[in-house]
């Protein structure tokens, strides 16, 4: 079986636009973004679906993407953003991400299809995914 390209990210062996690498995950620029600062959040460990996920790692996981989906709203200047996961079906990679894209009023994403473009540079995707690890709050939201 190939290498998962998304253990390759974590470990470094395979370059990404990073956001955040903590215990709890990595998160990364999408190469094919819906839209500009699209972020994928991935379990450190290789975990394929959702059930697979340990209980005891889901309070930090998701806190992850509850803080990116903070984070990405703030950093992309967003009215708000849609948090997405697929198991199995449409899962592109065989590792559990959950996909935090940023959304505006009238962006003209409708439904489940995804229209998909690519950064226009490398400085580009690098100022983005900086924008977004500025934004991103150092602990768990409040309330949460």
């Amino acid at each position: 079986m190939a290498e998962c390209v998304f253990c390759a990210i974590v470990a470094g062996s395979v370059p990404a636009f990073r956001v955040v690498d903590e215990a709890a995950g990595v998160a990364f620029l999408d190469t094919r973004p819906v839209f500009p600062g699209h972020v994928l959040v991935v379990p450190r460990a290789h975990i394929v679906t959702l059930a697979d996920l340990p209980t005891e790692q889901i309070p930090g996981y998701f806190g992850l993407v509850q803080r990116l989906a903070v984070a990405v709203q703030a950093g992309m200047a967003a009215d708000g953003t849609f948090v997405a996961e697929n198991n199995t079906v449409s899962q592109s990679v065989p590792h559990l991400h959950f996909h935090v894209v940023p959304r505006r009023r009238k962006d003209g994403l409708r439904g489940f299809f995804w229209p998909r473009t690519r950064y226009g540079s490398d400085p580009e995707a690098t100022e983005t995914a900086a924008r977004i690890a500025a934004a991103l709050p150092t602990a768990a939201i409040p309330g949460s």
